[in-house]
């Protein structure tokens, strides 16, 4: 299949490109800086400059196309500008999912993200259930408002949509909020445990390429939805995963959550006035999110799309000989 790829030179990029490619499908790469795609075209994939938000880049990207795979987002916690997420995530949102109408494509995988049902009443929650009340960062806010501008177009005019949610996100290659939180304990530059008790549902990255490949080879699906994910796992026991991979002592000091908001808040407000994100990625909607965490059921893609999820364990152990073979390179 023709498939134009947002978010390509991204952490989940960077695993669905190769995988996609092993199936025989012929990419078309939507970059904003073209200079940072380069390894992208030895593959054989096509790189084309632009940018989600701009309607004619995206026309031109998608001319010939017959399939999309919209991976292109803001995914973080804090930023200078916090306008970006609306316009990346719901607005670029838009702007994609309308140019896939116009250009009549026959299959439209749209990665989004577990955080999106904020903390819903029931534990564990399902692609059927009802978010929570409350959304706890500017990302999954923004996230959820892109999800609804999607599923408002398949619904009204038919788009061919599927949307994969993903819980936390672990693996080599990892420069994202997870990956700086190990790289951090690795590092032995993590000040203090915080939020041990609080729970996250994980996916290793490689799983959730392997899902949009499969959500790509089928015609079934459109109108599905899928939360990505398996394990279930405190932070103190990703501590504890963390510290025995890589052998390295825990920070000594146990933060209590209260204590650790208050720090996020008062770090955040500081970098409001420095431009400079807060140290240790202590913003306050990091911390809110960790403290409500998200505990969801991943069975529908294992039944239906038939995917064997990797231990979280694997991840680590792929994440520290990473960082090992940096620091030594």
């Amino acid at each position: 299949m023709k498939i134009l790829l947002t978010g390509a030179t991204g952490f989940i990029g960077g695993h669905a490109v190769p995988r996609l490619l092993r199936d025989g499908h012929e990419l078309r790469c939507l970059v904003r800086s073209p200079d940072r795609a380069r390894h992208l075209e030895t593959r054989g994939v096509t790189v084309v400059a632009g940018d989600v938000t701009d309607r004619a880049s995206v026309e031109r990207a998608m001319a010939d196309r017959e399939g999309l795979v919209h991976l292109a987002n803001v995914y973080s916690f804090w930023e200078r500008d916090p306008g970006v997420y609306a316009r990346v995530n719901v607005d670029g949102t838009r702007v994609v999912m309308e140019r896939a109408l116009a250009a009549g494509l026959r299959r439209v995988v749209h990665v989004s993200s577990c955080v999106g049902f904020g903390h819903p009443p029931v534990e564990p929650f399902d692609e059927a259930s009802a978010p929570g009340p409350e959304l706890f960062s500017e990302y999954a806010r923004t996230k959820r408002a892109g999800d609804l501008v999607a599923w408002g177009l398949q619904e009204e005019r038919g788009l061919p949509l599927v949307t994969l949610m993903p819980g936390a996100v672990v693996g080599p290659g990892d420069t994202k909020a997870t990956g700086d939180y190990v790289r951090a304990l690795v590092e032995r530059r993590m000040p203090a445990r915080v939020m041990e008790d609080r729970t996250l549902t994980f996916v290793h990255v490689r799983d959730v390429a392997e899902a949009i490949a499969r959500v790509v080879a089928r015609d079934d699906l459109v109108g599905e939805r899928f939360l990505l994910g398996d394990e279930r796992l405190t932070f103190g026991q990703v501590n504890r995963l963390v510290g025995e991979v890589a052998g390295v002592p825990l920070p000594a000091l146990a933060m209590p959550d209260g204590l650790a908001a208050a720090g996020a808040a008062m770090l955040t407000a500081l970098s409001r006035l420095t431009g400079q994100p807060p140290p240790w990625g202590m913003s306050t909607d990091q911390i809110r999110t960790m403290r409500h965490g998200f505990v969801f059921d991943g069975g529908k893609a294992r039944r239906v799309l038939g995917i064997a999820y990797t231990p979280v364990r694997t991840a680590i152990e792929e994440m520290v000989a990473q960082l090992r073979a940096a620091a030594r390179a």
